[in-house]
């Protein structure tokens, strides 16, 4: 599905990347995965719809731009994002604070 100008793979269900998984109001980012640069609105939409081989972000490449945010279409790096205390720092739009419990599953920690 093309949102906001991007390319967001996986079970998704509207245009600020909400997907089958999650889906409530602050569900609203999309995380490119390091092993296919593709984003996919969560890990259970990349596990369905991916590549099959799932890396995680190695911490040198934090500044790369890795996540979407559904609200604004702007482009996060990683750092930005793990930083940003589950708010877009572009538009102000709330993310999911539960994310944090997946971060392992996305990003080297």
């Amino acid at each position: 599905m093309l949102i906001k100008g991007h390319e967001v793979k996986g079970s998704v269900l509207d245009s600020e990347t909400r997907c089958t998984h999650y889906h409530k109001e602050i569900d609203r980012i999309a995380i490119k995965f390091y092993c296919c640069q593709t984003y996919f609105p969560c890990f259970t939409c990349h596990e369905e719809h991916g590549c099959g081989n799932p890396q995680v972000w190695p911490k040198d490449q934090f500044d790369q731009k890795g996540v979407l945010c559904g609200g604004c279409g702007n482009k996060l790096t990683i750092n930005e994002y793990l930083q940003c205390n589950s708010c877009c720092p572009y538009c102000g739009t709330d993310f999911n604070p539960g994310c944090n419990l997946h971060k392992h599953l996305y990003f080297e920690v």
